[in-house]
């Protein structure tokens, strides 16, 4: 007499527990959320802002390094100029030029902000995220003192986030290692030191083609992905920068030992 197929199952223990299997496009709440931040901004600029009132958005809230000139505040002055002085290190990342620099910035965001908020957790991608940006406008304004030109866009934080992943995607069992797991697991492997993770060749490879890239940018200074104005490399290299270093210290992973 033949058995079904259920006769021969092994029995499971009910006490063990199997590992959670992340669908890929589950991205994480907070990179859905700052997403979502993002498109809403831009779309109030594009079709509920007056002409003035988008003048007057960027004024407040776009980073101008000729803002820090000694003699700017006394020929040009509006309400709330010295306050954005201030926080316009940051707000900047949250304006785009077009659907298309969104689109760019929210993509990587995706692929490698994804990574870093699944091991991070919200309040410390967040943190890392804005320190990125701080240091982006920074780095754009140490080496365009004076310039009139603003700058706007996600892309510091973005290129801090994929620095801050390489610290740990492909290692072992991580989400971009060889032998990778398909679980939350592989967001909590431990990370090697920065000067041992630059000896692997997939992270340095992808460092050279990125900074690459982005000497490419500054050379030839041309309108690229939809921007309708030149890209701000310096801006996204002191995010990168930033990333590499703050990893260590947002990170709650306990560092692998060797």
């Amino acid at each position: 007499m033949n058995q079904s197929n259920e006769d021969h199952q092994v029995p499971r223990d009910p006490y063990v527990q199997r590992p959670v299997r992340e669908p890929m496009f589950n991205l994480p709440p907070v990179v859905v959320g700052l997403s979502l931040i993002f498109i809403g901004i831009h779309l109030v600029r594009v079709y509920v802002l007056s002409s003035d009132a988008e003048l007057q958005t960027l004024l407040l809230f776009a980073f101008w390094p000729v803002r820090y000139v000694s003699d700017f505040s006394a020929q040009y002055s509006w309400p709330g100029e010295s306050f954005s002085a201030v926080w316009s290190f940051l707000t900047y990342g949250f304006l785009h030029g077009s659907a298309q620099h969104i689109g760019f910035n929210i993509l990587w965001m995706a692929v490698f902000g994804s990574a870093v908020a699944r091991r991070f957790g919200a309040m410390r991608f967040l943190l890392l995220s804005a320190i990125c940006a701080i240091a982006g406008a920074g780095a754009h304004l140490a080496t365009n003192w004076g310039q009139s030109i603003p700058v706007i866009g996600a892309s510091a934080a973005v290129s801090g986030q994929m620095a801050a992943s390489l610290r740990f995607i492909f290692e072992a069992g991580g989400p971009m290692s060889a032998f990778r797991r398909h679980d939350s697991v592989a967001y909590s492997v431990p990370a090697r030191p920065l000067m041992e993770a630059l000896s692997d060749s997939r992270v340095l490879t992808f460092m050279l083609v990125w900074f690459g890239l982005n000497a490419l940018f500054g050379i030839w200074s041309a309108p690229i992905a939809g921007e309708g104005a030149n890209i701000a490399w310096q801006a996204h290299v002191g995010g990168f920068i930033a990333g590499l270093i703050l990893f260590p210290l947002l990170d709650p992973i306990k560092a692998r030992r060797t």
